[in-house]
């Protein structure tokens, strides 16, 4: 896997191509982002390597975790992720920036992660868009429910997974394979096209795209066999 980001979703709003085509994208203020830590394969079993993102008061958080962000002498940082590394990945040293204009490019595609709204607790309808019941012929009060849930004798319980009202949002999602349509280095913003998961303000990680890296494999192991 290659070298991921941090980054904080800004909003939405509409830009222009070449071609004159109008695209809904989202603003990500994409790092920069320091390297708090380093592993390797010979000291923790595997590579990868430790980001740190945004800043955070010293006193608001603990010594342990206040004491591991000075290390890379940057003070102390909003969000600590650790992304892993593949094989042949750049070496980086603890204090090192990474910021967007290396790693990612207009029509690069990426996975975006981030934490979704969060909808409170939600009724059936809203949560998993059941239909309800009709508004007439003899339905009394009975319009927005979820109906029966279960049997009598057999199994004599409800099955684990039934779709029913609850907590709705407020979730890990991962929005995958978008299309990067612009990156301005010199203010830290990516553009994405489309809507990535999560409110304004709110934690998003950012990796190369899982199906566009598999279609390129495939695609290369096409041309060996040709």
């Amino acid at each position: 896997m290659a070298l991921g980001l941090i980054g904080k979703k800004v909003g939405m709003t509409q830009v222009y191509t070449d071609a004159g085509t109008l695209v809904p994208v989202t603003v990500i203020e994409a790092g920069p982002c320091t390297v708090v830590q380093t592993k390797t394969a010979a000291t923790d079993g595997y590579a990868a390597v430790q980001l740190g993102f945004g800043e955070k008061k010293p006193q608001r958080v603990s010594k342990a975790y206040r004491e591991h962000c000075v290390k890379a002498g940057k003070g102390v940082f909003r969000v600590l992720k650790e992304f892993r590394l593949g094989e042949g990945s750049e070496a980086l040293s603890p204090g090192q920036e990474v910021e967007v204009g290396s790693l990612f490019k207009a029509g690069d595609h990426i996975d975006v992660t981030g934490t979704s709204k969060g909808r409170g607790y939600a009724g059936v309808i809203k949560r998993h868009g059941f239909a309800g019941f009709p508004a007439s012929h003899g339905t009394h009060e009975y319009f927005r429910h979820g109906g029966a849930i279960g049997n009598r004798s057999y199994p004599g319980r409800v099955f684990k997974g039934k779709r029913m009202a609850g907590h709705y949002g407020a979730e890990r999602v991962t929005t995958q394979n978008l299309e990067v349509v612009e990156v301005r280095p010199e203010q830290n913003l990516l553009f994405v096209r489309g809507a990535i998961p999560g409110a304004r303000g709110g934690v998003v990680l950012l990796n190369p795209s899982v199906k566009a890296s598999e279609r390129t494999g495939e695609e290369a192991s096409g041309d060996e066999k040709a």
